[in-house]
């Protein structure tokens, strides 16, 4: 049993702007939630105000992004969200927002992170459930695969291929702990190429994206200011670290990735949450 305390934010924070996909204005608050509560999504502007747990049960979609569904309540892109609670150790929260996908803010988790450490973290009187995977899981599609050993803390070691001449292989691997996320994870933005965001806009999707809160590559050149040359791995582990969130528990066990997605990682938490059962 675990000794460590629950957590959630000490007050209500709010932040404002569009979201990545949709490019639909919306308000979101996150805001302090009770013991055993999770991490709920509220949306606001639907009558009586519909809600979704972000719980691998309620996935309706993985591609491209994490789409959540519960009877009216829908949200999407919810992963960089996801990953800011996760990575800076928030068990419970709501989120309420008044359109269906969180603001794209930066492309990262930084604007999150920040929101979080303005609110303020409360401990609440219940133990943290921890959930140490106990055997190896895998997941493996044609040249990607991800795995998760057991182990002692949380951790994660990912190795990007990309044949585009300015990335290449990058390879990133580190302890998780509330440190190493807002120091090496965070500010991590999401990639895209511009081949890709021709398709996108063909599906109606990347409408809000800028090069400002996506790296953007061309064939040969990157048309976005990088914040670090392997950006792209540490988003890849931002991804990951959110996507894995949807186990519910606090999740202990070693992460091994290779060329790894949002479908893979959440096969992989299926995965997991099948040895729970």
């Amino acid at each position: 049993m675990s000794h460590v305390l629950q957590t959630t934010l000490a007050r209500p924070v709010s932040y404002s702007g569009i979201g990545l996909h949709a490019a639909q204005e919306v308000h979101m608050v996150l805001g302090p939630a009770p013991a055993d509560t999770g991490i709920v999504f509220i949306r606001t502007d639907l009558p009586g105000r519909p809600s979704v747990k972000a719980h691998l049960t309620n996935v309706t979609n993985t591609m491209r992004a994490t789409t959540l569904e519960h009877g009216a309540a829908k949200v999407f892109t919810v992963e960089h969200v996801l990953s800011a609670l996760n990575g800076l150790q928030i068990d419970n929260c709501f989120v309420e927002m008044d359109s269906a996908e969180p603001p794209v803010a930066d492309g990262s988790s930084l604007n999150f992170v920040e929101l979080i450490e303005q609110a303020g973290v409360r401990t609440l009187q219940a133990p943290r459930h921890e959930l140490a995977v106990s055997r190896q899981h895998l997941v493996q599609e044609d040249d990607k695969f991800i795995a998760i050993l057991p182990y002692d803390g949380f951790r994660i070691t990912f190795t990007s291929i990309n044949p585009h001449p300015l990335l290449g292989v990058q390879f990133f691997d580190a302890e998780i702990t509330r440190e190493t996320y807002v120091k090496e994870i965070a500010y991590a933005r999401t990639i895209a190429f511009t081949q890709e965001l021709d398709m996108l806009k063909k599906l109606g999707l990347g409408k809000g994206g800028t090069l400002e809160n996506v790296v953007v590559y061309d064939d040969h050149t990157c048309l976005s200011k990088l914040r670090v040359s392997d950006e792209l791995v540490r988003h890849k582990v931002l991804d990951i670290i959110g996507d894995l969130a949807l186990v519910g528990p606090t999740l202990k066990g070693h992460v091994i990735a290779v060329k790894s997605s949002h479908k893979l990682n959440h096969l992989l938490t299926q995965k997991i949450v099948e040895e729970l059962n």
